[in-house]
């Protein structure tokens, strides 16, 4: 045991949840959460990630550590005319598709045989409008943005890790100091809001079918990667089990996914964790002990952020996923290969426009995978 186990437990815990914890409220405001509600989806969500983070690090002896779907969370925040027993009945129907990809392996590897330029086209389609914020945010309060974007720039070039962090410890500040708060809540202790689910069809194909897939694409099999980038054979049917039905029993209380973590998941499986690879394991529990302090107090986190300009929720999240953004539209468009089949899912992704009353997620994977098959039957020249 060694006291660099505990440190980067915790640094990954204050790096994931720091990092994306305002894409978060952006949904919870997206489908119309209330206050108690949206506290209720960030405590339970934390509860989740302590909860599975234990088990699977605990039975299979590898720094295994899970994460809320953070592009999940920015697919929900993109939606329109979705409420929240609806939002939660997509979340059932997501969960019910991870548990079936852990029992059914064709499933999954059906999942994997989506080209990645079409996945990851959609994905920064998804994200592209949060990226766009950013510039409204900033305008809307340069003297709190300008800073933080700079911040942004120059401390990544140091620790990628640690600049969303510092961002949003600098935005605080900078709120603060500007005198843009207005007061907020003491601490209180988080509840539970349980929701009675709504299953409308389109929303089930609109939103929990492409939460499913960028979950997939973007937290499940990047973690999957890193996991075997430090020596481990990653568990995957196991993860999958135990993360799925973690989805399926916290759903009702308005969290979406638990997944794999990705960038997190690196914190805590490299040797600067502990040198012997077989004691890296150790992370977990000491992680999911991070998170359970997180959820204590996830009613005061959405009370301090209130308290906060709605700038600041915009600047931070559109800055959080510039990063996911950037390396998904590079995958997207490799320099070989027709550009047109992922350019198309990429713009019908990030129009937003729904069809049918289904999102516009689902119909950017329709159009790429539609175009991709003409594609792939077109004869040489």
């Amino acid at each position: 045991m060694r006291s660099s186990v505990v440190i980067s437990a915790l640094v990954a815990v204050l790096v994931g949840f720091g990092g994306s914890v305002a894409v978060v409220l952006a949904a919870a405001e997206a489908v119309g959460a209330s206050r108690a509600e949206t506290s209720s989806w960030i405590a339970v969500l934390c509860v989740s990630m302590m909860a599975t983070s234990a088990v699977l690090s605990l039975w299979h002896r590898m720094p295994i550590v899970t994460a809320w779907s953070t592009p999940g969370a920015a697919l929900i925040a993109t939606t329109e005319g979705i409420t929240l027993p609806m939002a939660v009945g997509a979340f059932l129907f997501c969960a019910i598709l991870i548990l079936l990809t852990a029992a059914i392996r064709p499933l999954g590897r059906l999942v994997q045989a989506i080209p990645t330029p079409i996945a990851t086209a959609i994905l920064a389609g998804v994200l592209f409008p949060f990226v766009v914020a950013t510039v409204g945010g900033v305008a809307e309060l340069p003297f709190l943005g300008i800073p933080m974007v700079f911040a942004f720039v120059l401390i990544r070039l140091a620790s990628p890790a640690w600049a969303v962090v510092a961002v949003l410890g600098l935005g605080i500040g900078l709120s603060y100091t500007l005198e843009l708060t207005t007061p907020a809540a003491g601490f209180a202790l988080s509840d539970v809001v349980w929701i009675v689910p709504e299953f409308d069809l389109a929303t089930l194909i609109g939103l929990g079918l492409p939460l499913y897939l960028v979950t997939m694409a973007s937290q499940n099999l990047p973690g999957f990667a890193v996991l075997r980038a430090a020596g481990y054979a990653p568990p995957t049917q196991s993860i999958l089990a135990v993360t799925g039905l973690a989805s399926l029993l916290s759903a009702g209380a308005a969290a979406h996914t638990t997944s794999a973590a990705a960038i997190t998941a690196s914190i805590c499986t490299g040797p600067d964790t502990h040198p012997d690879k077989e004691k890296r394991w150790l992370a977990g529990p000491f992680y999911a002990i991070g998170y359970a302090l997180l959820a204590i107090g996830g009613a005061s986190v959405v009370a301090l952020f209130e308290s906060f300009p709605a700038e600041l929720v915009v600047i931070v999240a559109g800055i959080a996923l510039t990063g996911p953004f950037v390396n998904a539209a590079a995958a997207a468009f490799p320099k070989d290969g027709d550009p047109l089949p992922a350019a198309a899912a990429f713009i019908v992704t990030a129009s937003g426009v729904a069809f049918l009353g289904i999102g516009s997620a689902f119909w950017g994977l329709a159009v790429g995978l539609l175009l991709t098959g003409i594609d792939r039957r077109r004869a040489p020249a």
